[in-house]
């Protein structure tokens, strides 16, 4: 009996430590994601002793001197609204209405007939990346048609994954041509020509990222008139207005375009390189729709959408983009300073070019200032790109894409001296 007993006592405790190991390895399961590629290249940028280094990875704005950039509209916005003593009190589930209300001008100008007849609705977001997510969820709950989504080849990371998130197939069209360095303007058409009816098709409106390439306004009428002959759903991802080419009006031609023709679509807006309002996570989803009764079932499910995600989003960005847009003394400021960041982008392409002559290059160079806003692709290999982070401390995403704003008068010539190097 006695054994009996120690043996059950045995059992009981083994039990006991078998559920108190199970218990503090309740994540044994999950696996490590994988690194991300943006961040592994800062990551060894800090690392890397070389006085010389430069960091083209990161896609954040840098003035000349290498450093973050708050826009003086900016300063003035926030002071302006310290002195209003607002409180702290939630927002609308939408947002903040004056910011919408901006948002949706800023997207398709004070003369649109999608402002004068009110067909519309926009919402608040976390950034344009907060956009897209809830886009894509509304679209996951109330698209009645096949989850299809067909994104160009190459697209931003994120944009796969947050569809996929979102429960649609991904899918792909051609768009960057490796041979040209530019838009396979041709394999692009025939692709679009050839998707689903009914399908989802993600567009950029300018400066593509990862790629730096972008339809000029006649290929845009083509694209266009090709999605409406598809009865495709454009869904446009608007991430630098203004920041591209230096004129808001210009950079938004492909949304206006699309409203002008009468498409129905989705826009994600985001206000972190044109206002330089990265960590305040400043954006907006425009949903366009022509019938008021739809526009309000529209209103009333996405406002369920965000009330899921996140409640209702921050307020503190986005009263610094309103007071921005609807001042027209800080707008007119914000106006000659985003200029002035496209400006530089600009220089920066064209004296890169230029050193690399100077260097005894004898490769073409064009496509580094035809290509337009923060990105470049610039046709470097992975083994190129890898000498380069070796043997000069320059750091890149293994495609061959840098971030211009990474360059400035200071590191031009010599970026273009490891450039040469590598590719001689």
């Amino acid at each position: 009996m006695h054994s009996t007993l120690k043996s059950v006592l045995r059992t009981d405790l083994l039990k006991c430590l078998n559920q108190s190991v199970n218990q503090s390895h309740w994540w044994a399961n999950i696996k490590m994601a994988p690194p991300d590629a943006i961040l592994g290249v800062t990551d060894a940028f800090k690392k890397d002793t070389n006085p010389n280094k430069i960091n083209l990875g990161v896609g954040a704005y840098r003035d000349d001197n290498g450093k973050p950039y708050v826009l003086d509209c900016v300063r003035k916005a926030e002071a302006f609204i310290a002195s209003q003593n607002m409180d702290k009190e939630y927002t609308q589930i939408t947002g903040v209405p004056d910011f919408c209300e901006a948002s949706a001008r800023l997207l398709f100008g004070n003369d649109s007939d999608i402002i004068k007849n009110k067909q519309y609705i926009t919402a608040q977001s976390i950034s344009g990346t907060g956009g897209l997510r809830n886009g894509f969820e509304f679209l996951r709950k109330f698209y009645p048609y096949q989850k299809l989504v067909y994104m160009p080849i190459p697209s931003w990371g994120n944009h796969n994954p947050i569809a996929s998130d979102s429960t649609f197939e991904v899918k792909s069209y051609r768009y960057y041509k490796p041979a040209t360095r530019g838009f396979d303007f041709e394999g692009c058409l025939e692709d679009i020509s050839k998707i689903p009816e009914r399908s989802v098709i993600l567009l950029q409106a300018c400066a593509h990222n990862p790629t730096g390439v972008d339809p000029n306004q006649d290929q845009w009428r083509e694209i266009s008139k090709i999605v409406k002959q598809r009865n495709l759903m454009p869904f446009i991802d608007l991430a630098y207005q203004g920041f591209a080419s230096g004129d808001i009006d210009r950079d938004a031609f492909a949304v206006r375009l699309f409203a002008e023709e009468g498409h129905e679509f989705l826009v994600a807006q985001s206000y972190a390189k044109n206002m330089g309002l990265y960590g305040e996570r400043v954006g907006a989803l425009t949903i366009v729709a022509r019938e008021q009764d739809d526009l309000q079932r529209i209103s009333s499910q996405l406002k369920v959408v965000i009330r899921r995600l996140y409640s209702n989003p921050p307020r503190h960005g986005a009263h610094i983009a309103s007071a921005v847009l609807n001042t027209p003394e800080l707008r007119s400021l914000w106006l000659n300073e985003v200029k002035g960041m496209a400006d530089r982008i600009i220089t920066m392409r064209q004296t890169l070019v230029e050193n690399l002559k100077k260097e005894g290059s004898l490769q073409n160079w064009q496509h580094i200032t035809d290509q337009i806003g923060m990105f470049c692709f610039t046709g470097l290999n992975e083994q190129q790109v890898q000498r380069l982070m070796k043997e000069f401390s320059v750091y890149l995403t293994k495609d061959g894409r840098i971030s211009i704003a990474g360059v400035s008068s200071k590191n031009n010539a010599y970026l273009a001296h490891a450039i040469h190097q590598v590719t001689k």
